[in-house]
């Protein structure tokens, strides 16, 4: 059950499993980077990598086996802290903005929650769901955001 074979010991899982979480968290982060966002490439990489080592306690001490809701409460406070990390990124880019009031930033909070979810993935060890989890977000940061541009130069355009 979610891998929940790593011993501390287990250097080459380990390893492994927060090189993967940063790799994760790096494509993310690259994409926002290019596109001069302030929560770039580091953030996410540091999100990413955060989620993975905290998920990795209880794997680790065997409390994922004795106990099967000590993954979900490590869970729960990761979404928690990142979405204190995500609020301030969208009240910081809506200030940035404040002659009018208009709500800035939601993609750049989405992307940190994805960033963390994808560490998550990765610390339990699920791979084949990490990378699929990295190239659905990778298609949604950069594929769809291709389509909304081409839509918006097409509405403008007929105008």
């Amino acid at each position: 059950m979610f891998g929940t074979d790593v011993s501390p010991d287990d250097w080459l899982s380990i390893t492994i499993r927060l090189s993967l979480a940063l790799l994760a968290g790096g494509v993310i982060g690259w994409d926002r980077q290019i596109r001069g966002k302030p929560a770039g490439l580091r953030t996410h990489m540091l999100v990413s990598l955060g989620s993975a080592l905290l998920i990795l306690v209880p794997i680790q001490l065997g409390e994922a086996e004795r106990s099967p809701d000590a993954l979900s409460r490590v869970i729960q406070g990761i979404a928690a802290g990142v979405g204190f990390l995500g609020a301030g990124e969208i009240l910081r880019e809506s200030q940035a903005q404040s002659e009018k009031v208009k709500i800035r930033g939601l993609t750049s909070a989405a992307a940190i929650w994805v960033s963390a979810a994808l560490g998550i993935v990765v610390g339990c060890g699920l791979w084949v769901s990490g990378l699929i989890g990295v190239l659905m977000a990778w298609f949604v940061l950069s594929g769809v955001k291709r389509v909304e541009e081409y839509v918006r130069r097409r509405k403008n355009r007929d105008r």
